[in-house]
């Protein structure tokens, strides 16, 4: 992305895009007949308590392993990609430009689902890591 030398307008146009992209997707799914379910970012329960758990403690884990959500409320405001809903526009912004000032932003805290991992808090610094092409994030695991 090509910036303007003026961090909110780079934040503006860096949401514009992935909003877009979302859109792109639904028009594509919608054209090659695929169920709108398959966009959606998926919901898990939480993971019972039984067994043991241990991972622990903060780590880098990959993007790309994150594919859901423990929040319904979040699963509408992003898709399976993690790109923005409309809905989620302010607090994107405010996450990209606190990440393009250099700004610390606490880890996010997943919780393992299998061999991926859903998200429990941090959903916009996701979305956000992935529009900027990071590959990893850091994360509590709980």
């Amino acid at each position: 992305m090509l910036m303007t030398g003026s961090d909110l307008i780079d934040a503006e146009r860096a949401f514009a895009r992935s909003a877009r992209a979302r859109r792109r997707a639904a028009v594509l799914r919608r054209l090659l007949r695929q169920p709108a379910a398959d966009a959606r970012l998926p919901v898990y329960d939480e993971p019972g308590a039984g067994g043991a758990r241990l991972e622990r403690g903060v780590r880098e884990i990959p993007l790309g392993a994150i594919r859901g959500t423990l929040e319904p409320s979040r699963a509408r405001m992003f898709d399976g990609a993690f790109r923005p809903a409309a809905a989620a526009r302010a607090r994107w912004e405010r996450v990209w430009l606190a990440e393009q000032r250099g700004q610390a932003l606490p880890p996010i805290a997943v919780t393992r689902v299998g061999d991926a991992y859903a998200v429990r808090d941090g959903h916009h610094r996701v979305s956000v890591a992935r529009a900027r092409g990071a590959l990893t994030i850091d994360a509590t695991l709980a």
